[in-house]
């Protein structure tokens, strides 16, 4: 037979209430006693049916999922994505909520997390910039009990309990085997373009794209990165001035979301320069440019499964169980027109 409550509280020779305290980590119990009940647990093997209890509690689990603003398509499908999910994850007694901020406002971001503090908010998923200000929210956030995972951009140098999200500096060298190869014996130079460098998935792409184009092909020559910071107007000049500076502009490489823009941009000089363009995320528009050809190759990761895990983690770590990891390594995925579904 499996053993149960009753058998850890006659084991560890504390009653039925003190072992319920202990079990869901409420206050009240000594140290000492927290060892005998957790030692007479080891010894049982004692195995929670942690299903079954929240049933009985009717018990609900509550997630908020902290996004940007903004209009780009993945920022959009990300946050449709998590709608999706939220409605469904009512059958699993999760209710999710998700808080909008606005991007570049690490104070607004800050005050936000803040004020998921208190209340029953248990795990809170971010997806923002590493700064200072999100450091010490999030560190506010963990004193209080409340889980943290990071999706899509990792904020490593944080309390976060985990990220979920792909690997960015391996997808970034993967970009640059791909730059490589589509580029074939040629040398010159590659733009990298992107919205802004503060996200660390974009650090994290550079980086790798960089260290596969240096080890292995020297004859290409990458550009400094041209940040647009919302402003097209700004992007526009920065192209400009980066076509008329150097000669012989042979790639481009979009390390994040813009890919409307930056393809509207970059169309006056596709005519004269064989661009070869690989981008970031399958959205509406990348998808529409791989089948006309203004884009070679798309580097994606299923949003899908980026958000079904970020909840996965996130109830894991309320409950204090472990992870599946092989269940929540998030693929990269390598689209080109021919293999479009």
């Amino acid at each position: 037979m499996r053993p149960t409550v009753n058998d850890i509280a006659r084991a560890a020779g504390v009653s039925l209430a003190t072992v319920d305290r202990v079990l869901n980590a409420r206050p009240g119990v000594r140290k000492v006693t927290i060892e005998r009940v957790n030692r007479a647990i080891e010894e049982l093997g004692y195995v929670r049916d942690l299903s079954a209890a929240n049933l009985a509690r009717r018990r609900t689990y509550r997630f908020v999922f902290v996004l940007p603003e903004g209009d780009s398509q993945f920022q959009r499908a990300l946050r449709e994505t998590v709608e999706e999910v939220a409605r469904h994850a009512v059958r699993e007694r999760m209710a999710v909520n998700t808080v909008l901020v606005p991007p570049g406002d690490p104070h607004h971001l800050a005050r936000v997390l803040h004020g998921l503090e208190g209340g029953d908010v248990e795990g809170v998923a971010i997806m923002a910039p590493e700064t200072p200000h999100v450091r010490d929210a999030i560190r506010h956030l963990k004193e209080h009990g409340v889980a943290v995972v990071s999706l899509v951009s990792d904020l490593p140098n944080t309390e976060q309990d985990h990220f979920v999200g792909i690997d960015n500096i391996a997808a970034g060298r993967t970009a640059g085997v791909l730059m490589r190869r589509f580029l074939g014996g040629s040398s010159g130079k590659i733009l990298v373009l992107g919205n802004t460098m503060i996200l660390r998935e974009s650090v994290e792409r550079r980086l790798g794209f960089d260290a596969a184009l240096i080890e292995c092909y020297p004859r290409i020559e990458v550009l400094p990165s041209i940040e647009w910071r919302d402003d097209p107007e700004l992007l526009e000049r920065n192209v400009r001035a980066a076509f008329a500076s150097y000669d012989n502009i042979i790639g481009v490489y979009v390390t994040g979301s813009g890919n409307r823009l930056f393809s509207r941009v970059l169309a006056p000089y596709r005519e004269e320069h064989e661009l070869v363009y690989i981008a970031h995320e399958l959205t509406e528009h990348t998808r529409a440019a791989l089948i006309g050809g203004s884009i070679d190759v798309v580097i994606t990761q299923d949003i899908g499964h980026v958000v079904r895990s970020t909840l996965r983690v996130l109830r894991a770590k309320v409950d204090r169980t472990e992870i599946d990891a092989a269940q929540e390594r998030i693929r990269i995925d390598i689209i080109l027109k021919e293999n479009l579904t």
